[in-house]
């Protein structure tokens, strides 16, 4: 198992789609990675805009940007604005030249986005959007926008869990590497209930019974394979395109063995 160059830029970026999934799923790690001195990056493509049945659109987009530019804060993490909309995440080139000019400007080592089996479009789009924009990052002839110039840095990607553990047919996902959050969980699900507005409306949209005991119930089940009270899980993307041979940053970073 071939480990990372010392030298690999401590820089990592949370992509989502919607403000909370990073809450979800993925923000314990971002956590961890900036206790040992890593730079870390917050995106959800969407703003988050059908989250209410109360505020219309634009009101909800507002009250939204708030909530997770709070959270961010509260992680760490550097912020980066949304650029589409609820059920609007399409793999397009819209989408993708957007999404990879962040990646030219944030220039990550470590990629975390969604899985590419879950339970919504969003979700799956995005995985495939944050996959090929880190595929493009040294493409001179692939545009993006606003423009900037490709770079030559390795990257690995992780794919998180996905809600309920268990892809779209209700097949259970398992995860290559397990990383026990207990310690920074307080903070967690403190960026969570950032996200005040999401309460009422995933309680009734989606019958989550509590967002926040959804997401305690979902990382006590992961910690329960490594013997921890809290965990999130990880898949590592495949090195090819990514980098020049297999590498596991996340693993290194955390004192973890390699996937």
């Amino acid at each position: 198992m071939l480990e990372p160059d010392d030298n690999l830029r401590k820089v990592a970026i949370a992509i989502a789609a919607h403000p909370d999934d990073i809450e979800f799923m993925m923000a314990g790690t971002l956590l961890l990675l900036n206790e040992v001195g890593w730079e870390t990056h917050y995106l959800n493509i969407s703003s988050g805009n059908c989250g209410s049945i109360n505020l219309d659109s634009t009101q909800t987009e507002t009250k939204r940007l708030e909530e997770a530019k709070k959270a961010a804060t509260i992680l760490g993490a550097t912020f980066h604005p949304p650029f589409s909309r609820d059920l609007e995440i399409f793999y397009d080139s819209s989408h993708l030249r957007k999404l990879a000019s962040v990646i030219r400007l944030v220039k990550p080592t470590i990629v975390l986005t969604h899985s590419p089996q879950d339970y919504m479009e969003d979700h799956t789009n995005t995985s495939r959007l944050a996959v090929t924009a880190a595929f493009s990052r040294g493409m001179p002839n692939f545009d993006v926008k606003p423009p900037l110039k490709p770079i030559k840095n390795e990257i690995a990607l992780y794919h998180a869990m996905p809600h309920g553990l268990m892809d779209g047919m209700c097949q259970p996902v398992k995860p290559d590497l397990v990383i026990n959050t207990t310690s920074v969980f307080k903070t967690k699900k403190q960026a969570l209930a950032a996200h005040q507005s999401q309460k009422e409306w995933l309680d009734i949209s989606q019958g989550m019974n509590s967002y926040l005991e959804s997401m305690e119930s979902i990382s006590r089940n992961l910690g329960e394979i490594t013997g921890s009270t809290h965990a999130e899980g990880w898949r590592l993307h495949s090195h090819l395109g990514f980098s020049s041979r297999k590498i596991d940053p996340l693993s290194k970073a955390l004192g973890l063995p390699a996937v």
